[in-house]
């Protein structure tokens, strides 16, 4: 069954777009929930101008994306823990402390699963990370832990 995405759904596709689905899947969820129409002759134009908002809506955000990526970049994120003699942290620095200490550093706010850490911080001392702000645009997060 053709039909019209009326919003992005994970694994099918973008809104405006026109996919192909199960019949079941499209009557019993993407209809009901309002995410999709069934396709049609009609639905054709519908679906090119959603595409066109979709288009510069994402323009947008990449835009801010690059901007944002620019003031991450230039900071280095100094997180205070506590810490052993040997350096050896108590508990670690993770995802949600990153996001934290870049709020209050830089005021851009991210989700905790946009940064990506090979592991947690464990040790005091320079580390890297990255973080995902849109499709195909990532920054490289700065990390300093020090001992409280």
């Amino acid at each position: 069954m053709k039909v019209l995405l009326r919003s992005d759904v994970k694994g099918v596709g973008r809104r405006g777009d026109i996919v192909e689905v199960k019949a079941g899947y499209a009557r019993n969820f993407l209809l009901p929930s309002g995410s999709a129409l069934v396709s049609s002759d009609s639905t054709e134009a519908q679906a090119t101008s959603m595409r066109r908002g979709r288009d510069l809506r994402d323009a947008a955000s990449r835009e801010a994306a690059e901007t944002q990526r620019t003031v991450i970049e230039q900071q280095t994120l100094t997180i205070a823990a506590r810490a052993s003699a040997t350096g050896r942290l108590f508990g670690s620095v993770t995802e949600a402390d990153l996001v934290n200490a870049l709020r209050t550093a830089t005021g851009i706010s991210l989700d905790r699963h946009a940064i990506h850490m090979a592991e947690h911080l464990k040790d005091v001392g320079s580390s890297t990370a990255t973080a995902s702000l849109f499709d195909g645009v990532e920054a490289t997060l700065k990390v300093e832990v020090v001992a409280k």
